[in-house]
């Protein structure tokens, strides 16, 4: 029972609400508040200052959460292994995306993860990139899907996947039938961009600066998704990662010209908090999110070999499956991940079909 106090306290620090950690914990918000009062006069401190608006915690509950958030996330996490041991991979897995890569890749990952492990639950969050940090370092997910992943005091950077980048432009567009592109080619084009401060902008103006490429960027816009859009109405042509255009591609609305250069790739990765000892739900997820995009040599997470898949399955098996469930990308209707508790369209639970966001940032 104690140990559920201290879960609640954690809670209600990670969520900055009462209400919010009430709900996760299946308790009213007046029974939180009671939970908190409880351990302040058991520890005979007060732990949050409620007078503020929103709370915040007294230097005392700094010290008490700092120490009680790793007790409460060992402690779940081997009752997790524990029950593992009988081959079930049961429990939440919280994932924040960026959007281009929720989008394009999650629906298939996800319905290919449930039907392995259906006792799991993943709730999966689509945040600009810098909000995935923010929500790794934050307790607020378990694991980040990010692009340019960079590890950091808190962070720990896992490798998934490269996606090469193309021109992507009307199908009437000069350069739509070249067979492959030089980068000098696009000279003087109108060049729709992403804005300055994003880093696929920065990677993008060193491509083009080392082959001493100038263009006239038109526009500017932080998500793939409008970029698309404005080339599509013929405002200029993008350069842009080829798995995010592959629906206009087979729509007719937009024509993909390879690049004659390794010199622009966008890496994605997944990140987690350092320290933090990752669930099975969580190892298992990141085991299928590499194996299916071909990356099978082990990971390493905080010092530790990440094991493989289990349930009955040798590794081989599940690349095999995994990749053959990727093949189509096209969401199946009536079985992919889809949205059960929206927040402002951007926050689904993975156990029915997903909804298409406003914007997919880069």
């Amino acid at each position: 029972m104690h140990l559920k106090s201290l879960k609640v306290f954690c809670d209600v620090v990670r969520l900055r609400s009462f209400s919010r950690a009430a709900e996760e914990n299946d308790i009213s918000q007046s029974g939180a508040s009671q939970v908190v009062h409880q351990l302040e006069q058991r520890l005979g401190v007060k732990l949050i200052d409620r007078s503020k608006r929103p709370f915040v915690l007294t230097p005392e509950g700094e010290a008490y959460y700092d120490g009680c958030r790793g007790l409460v996330e060992r402690y779940f996490v081997l009752e997790d292994k524990v029950r593992t041991l009988h081959h079930e991979v049961a429990g939440r897995l919280r994932v924040a995306s960026i959007y281009s890569v929720g989008l394009h890749h999650m629906s298939r990952y996800l319905k290919e993860f449930l039907s392995r492990h259906p006792k799991a639950n993943v709730r999966l969050e689509y945040l600009h990139p810098h909000r995935v940090y923010d929500a790794v370092e934050g307790d607020k997910a378990d694991l980040g899907l990010v692009s340019y992943p960079k590890s950091s005091r808190t962070v720990q950077a896992i490798d998934w996947r490269t996606e090469p980048m193309i021109l992507a432009c009307p199908p009437e567009h000069r350069l739509a039938n070249e067979a492959c592109l030089e980068l000098g080619q696009l000279s003087g084009e109108a060049l729709v961009g992403f804005d300055e401060g994003l880093t696929i902008r920065r990677e993008i103006d060193r491509a083009l600066h080392l082959a001493d490429v100038e263009v006239a960027t038109v526009m500017e816009f932080d998500n793939i998704e409008t970029i698309k859009r404005a080339v599509e109405v013929g405002a200029g042509v993008a350069l842009l990662p080829e798995p995010t255009v592959q629906r206009e591609i087979a729509a007719g609305t937009l024509a993909a010209v390879p690049l004659a250069t390794d010199e622009l790739v966008r890496p994605l990765g997944i990140i987690y908090r350092r320290g933090r000892e990752l669930s099975s739900v969580a190892e298992r997820f990141i085991e299928l999110l590499r194996r299916a995009s071909g990356v099978g040599e082990p990971i390493t997470l905080d010092g530790r070999d990440a094991p493989a898949l289990h349930n009955g399955h040798s590794a081989d098996n599940d690349a095999t499956a995994a990749a053959a469930a990727l093949e189509d990308p096209a969401p199946d209707s009536n079985g992919a991940p889809h949205t059960t508790h929206p927040s402002n369209g951007r926050t689904h639970t993975a156990k029915t079909s997903e909804r298409v966001p406003a914007a997919m940032r880069s």
